[in-house]
């Protein structure tokens, strides 16, 4: 008489893909509430790039506030900006805080810091 052999498995199982699923869509949830935070950072980044060519700090806070019009930059405004010189070269720099509502008493938080970089 043949024995067979029985071989075991191998895989995932259906209550393993659940918890897989379920982990990867939180994962995406909250990737996809913190994305345009990023987008923001962006513009905002371009922003202080662009005001950076003024040349005193009331003109670097008008140029800024006139891009962030364009841009509906929400979470700074020019008088949040820091302008200084280093050299014959203006540098903005700028620091803002976003909190993302995960649930329940739980948050995100995300800190943005950023400066102009220097034009050649």
């Amino acid at each position: 008489m043949k024995r067979r052999v029985k071989s075991s498995q191998s895989g995932i199982s259906f209550i393993s893909l659940l918890v897989v699923v379920g982990v990867l869509a939180c994962l995406g949830i909250l990737a996809a509430q913190a994305f345009p935070t990023v987008v923001e950072y962006q513009a905002i980044l371009k922003a202080v790039q662009k005001s950076s060519s003024g040349n005193t700090v009331a003109e670097v806070r008008q140029i800024f506030e006139r891009a962030a019009a364009i841009d509906d930059i929400k979470s700074i405004t020019g008088k949040d900006l820091e302008v200084s010189k280093n050299g014959d070269q203006v540098v903005v720099k700028f620091a803002y805080n976003r909190e993302i509502h995960m649930f329940g008493p739980a948050y995100l938080l995300l800190k943005y810091v950023g400066q102009s970089k220097p034009s050649r």
